[in-house]
């Protein structure tokens, strides 16, 4: 199954990580204050659904999307696309990616970033801040609730926005008794990687209003995202359908109602 092989893995390079953990966070804590990718999200949608723009060079299911996707490039037709922030896979056995091009997008535009990743260590977190992303994704299918917890307030702590990922109520009531102040639902089966479409709008009534609400995968037109503006959210995260577009700008500014 795509999670568990993932996390496998992902596991396995934490296991070998001897890195000082108060070294790392010290160096964190230095860094200088995001630019607030929760509160993009929320100004932005007060006038149109907010669109993450993910820069994602393959996917397991499908293979590679783009042969010759530059960071710096596919960041600055995002932003003038009207994006509000962008996600960057920095996964590179799975997905490609690397934090070189987090930090070439980061550096390229002004917007809030997110790392992609499969977070599952503090070391991650402290990591993520030292490449200078603005959020990162907790993913509570991938964590137990201990780790999850600590995570969270780890990564608030160094200044981090958190997008906690769920798939179901169970895991959305333990998003919220963690107190996730942004949750995304994902729409894909991260053991199948099957989409449903209607997952979001189902969960969408149960988010409670004060949390900030992404809907992730499978939206791939001006139908879907009304779809989930009514349902109320306050933002999609889209990447293959944007990555793959043949324009760019016309698929961002379809999805913006």
């Amino acid at each position: 199954m795509y999670l568990d092989e993932i996390l496998a893995q992902h596991r396995e390079v934490a296991s070998r990580d001897t890195r000082s953990l108060s070294e790392l966070a010290n160096a964190a804590g230095k860094i200088s204050q995001g630019r607030g990718f929760a509160n993009r999200l929320v100004e932005d949608s007060k006038k149109s659904l907010a669109v993450i723009a993910e820069i994602k060079r393959r996917s397991p299911s499908r293979g590679l999307l783009s042969h010759d996707l530059e960071p710096k490039v596919i960041a600055q037709q995002y932003k003038e696309a009207g994006a509000s922030c962008i996600s960057v896979l920095t996964d590179s056995e799975f997905f490609g990616g690397s934090i070189e091009d987090l930090r070439i997008a980061r550096e390229a535009v002004e917007l809030p970033v997110l790392r992609k990743d499969f977070t599952v260590s503090l070391n991650d977190i402290c990591d993520a801040k030292l490449m200078n992303a603005d959020c990162i994704l907790l993913i509570v299918a991938a964590l137990k609730k201990a780790e999850l917890v600590k995570f969270h307030n780890f990564a608030s702590e160094l200044g981090l926005d958190v997008l906690v990922e769920i798939h179901d109520e169970p895991e959305l009531d333990l998003a919220l008794e963690v107190g996730a102040k942004m949750i995304g639902v994902n729409q894909r089966n991260l053991k199948t990687f099957e989409v449903d479409q209607q997952r979001a709008v189902g969960l969408a009534k149960k988010i409670p209003s004060s949390v900030v609400r992404v809907a992730e995968s499978g939206v791939r037109t001006r139908t879907d995202a009304q779809q989930l503006r009514d349902a109320g959210y306050h933002a999609v995260l889209v990447g293959e359908s944007l990555v793959t577009s043949s324009n760019i700008a016309k698929t961002l500014n379809e999805l913006r109602v």
